[in-house]
């Protein structure tokens, strides 16, 4: 009888602890293998330690065959010398299933360069998102002809770019239906003017940025009829001490017009005031966002914007170098932002990494966006003369507590997440289609990596596909404004953002526990102003502009 109590005992306090539990954790599963991902990012790297060797790759999600469904583009570097064996991009079809089909040969894209990071847009308005690669030996523009075919545009298109060009991003900084094209640059480098540098004092390692000068950024403006033209300079944009590694596009002061948020490695930050006339005002040092809370110049690698505490504003996530701690600006309203990430867990956690590819997403659906960094650092020799900083290094996650305050959830995501990889870009998207977001990352010189969520759909979500007909096909500037039972969210759609990668051009809204979003607005870039009502949780909406 005692035995029989004891059992008993014992179920009861099983499904009292089951029946108290929190929900089943989110977890973040390696699927990179069983999805068909097979690629390695190739740096060329053979004992030189030449700069760019450290920098790629950079990495998209893209519907580039209009099926609803993510595919992915992976971007390649190459040997230094020629070699048997190509190294090329990747190009993967999504099969609806949970896996992938690499069909990069015959594609176009099948090109040999020292790529770098990629943009995704539909530039032309003919319903195919276009690709534009940058690249060391030259940035390429490729069309996309449909049946997963493209065509090199570059020179036709009158884009010239031989810098060391790293992150893009595609918009319509004029408002006239086009999709005008940013390009960042780093350091002028070549193999020829190569510099010797050295941490320990005897053997060669890679040099840092300030030993080389810097590069000006390129804007490329859309003529129309396949035709660019590069009006950094008129724009206000033209500034050779640059050392350009990202871009967010975003509009801090709310007037309806696109800014741009440029991070540059031991260089100011530049923040761009549009001033609707095709030009640009840097405001960067009086925004508070050209350097650290030290005054000095950081040295800032990937960067995101988004309203991640609903105050119907912008802020801005900037990944830096170890030892730096990720940048936090929050928006203050009058072109005023202040770095929350030092008194902040995001800070204290983050003081050791550096930071590539980051982003703000919504991994749990709860309707606040969380915080994802990918890192790993340049020289793979660091932990000789910093023992607390290493190679390689695992990827950060904070959960957004919707309070403006940030948990470490790193290591509560499952074992994936806490292996250190040597990262660079980074991407989101739901690539499986069932409604929460999975992650992509790109190594240098090494794999990419797939993770799928498991358990974010839990909460309830909404994803919105938005499609310009005034404004530019692929809606890039327009702002979703959605009102449910716990109150407003906005989201912007945008190109370019992280580290050489671009994310899905689709909007995923978390909503938590409500099952009907009240109201949805819609303000595209042309003018025009859509809304619908009572919209139900958990479906993917196709949105045409002047068609709600």
């Amino acid at each position: 009888m005692k035995i029989v109590a004891a059992c008993a005992l014992a179920i009861a306090a099983a499904v009292t602890a089951f029946s108290t539990a929190g929900p089943p954790a989110i977890l973040f599963t390696d699927v990179t293998t069983a999805a068909g991902i097979r690629f390695h990012h190739d740096s060329g790297r053979a004992g030189k330690k030449w700069l760019p060797e450290t920098m790629g790759s950079g990495a998209s999600f893209v519907d580039l065959d209009g099926d609803g469904w993510p595919d992915i583009l992976l971007i390649n570097s190459r040997p230094w010398q020629p070699h048997s064996r190509k190294s090329l991009c990747a190009l993967y079809r999504n099969n609806h299933n949970g896996t992938f089909t690499d069909i990069t040969r015959g594609s176009g894209l099948d090109v040999e360069m020292y790529g770098m990071g990629v943009a995704v847009a539909d530039y032309d308005n003919d319903g195919r998102p276009d690709v534009y690669i940058t690249a060391l030996d030259g940035d390429h523009l490729f069309h996309n002809e449909g049946q997963g075919k493209f065509r090199d545009v570059t020179k036709v298109a009158g884009i010239s770019n031989m810098s060391f060009g790293s992150s893009a991003a595609w918009l319509d900084y004029d408002r006239d239906g086009k999709a005008d094209l940013f390009v960042a640059n780093y350091v002028q480098w070549t193999a020829q003017g190569d510099l010797r540098c050295s941490l320990d004092g005897v053997t060669k390692s890679y040099c840092t940025p300030e030993s080389y000068k810097g590069n000006s950024v390129r804007l490329f403006h859309n003529l129309g009829g396949g035709k660019f033209a590069d009006v950094a300079v008129k724009a206000g944009l033209g500034d050779p001490s640059s050392k350009s590694l990202g871009v967010a596009v975003l509009d801090y002061n709310g007037d309806g017009w696109p800014d741009l948020f440029v991070s540059n490695d031991t260089e100011r930050n530049k923040l761009y005031r549009n001033n609707h006339d095709g030009t640009f005002t840097e405001e960067g040092i009086p925004a508070g966002v050209a350097y650290g809370e030290d005054g000095v110049a950081r040295g800032a690698m990937g960067v995101d914007s988004s309203d991640y505490d609903r105050s119907g504003r912008e802020h801005l996530l900037v990944g830096n170098f170890s030892n730096q701690m990720l940048g936090l600006y929050h928006n203050e309203g009058g072109n005023l932002f202040v770095d929350e990430a030092p008194r902040s867990t995001v800070g204290r956690s983050s003081l050791l990494s550096l930071a590539f590819g980051v982003f703000f997403f919504d991994y749990d659906l709860d309707g606040h966006p969380d915080i994802f960094a990918a890192n790993g650092h340049i020289d793979e020799e660091i932990g000789r003369v910093q023992p607390k900083i290493q190679y390689k290094q695992p990827p950060l996650l904070f959960r957004n507590l919707g309070n403006g305050k940030f948990e470490d959830t790193s290591k509560q995501v499952g074992p994936a997440f806490e292996r250190p990889i040597v990262a660079r870009g980074a991407a989101y998207a739901d690539f499986d289609r069932d409604g929460d977001l999975d992650v992509l990352i790109t190594t240098n010189d090494g794999p990419a990596y797939l993770f799928r969520n498991d358990g974010g759909n839990r909460n309830h979500w909404l994803t919105l596909r938005l499609e310009g007909v005034k404004s530019n096909r692929s809606a890039l500037g327009a702002v979703v404004i959605l009102d449910s039972a716990s109150g407003k969210q906005s989201q912007t759609v945008h190109s370019g953002s992280s580290y050489c990668s671009q994310s899905d051009l689709a909007l995923t809204f978390g909503l938590g526990k409500d099952e009907i979003v009240k109201s949805l607005e819609i303000r595209w870039p042309s003018g025009q102003v859509d809304r619908r009502a009572n919209v139900k949780a958990n479906q993917f909406l196709n949105l045409r502009e002047g068609q709600l």
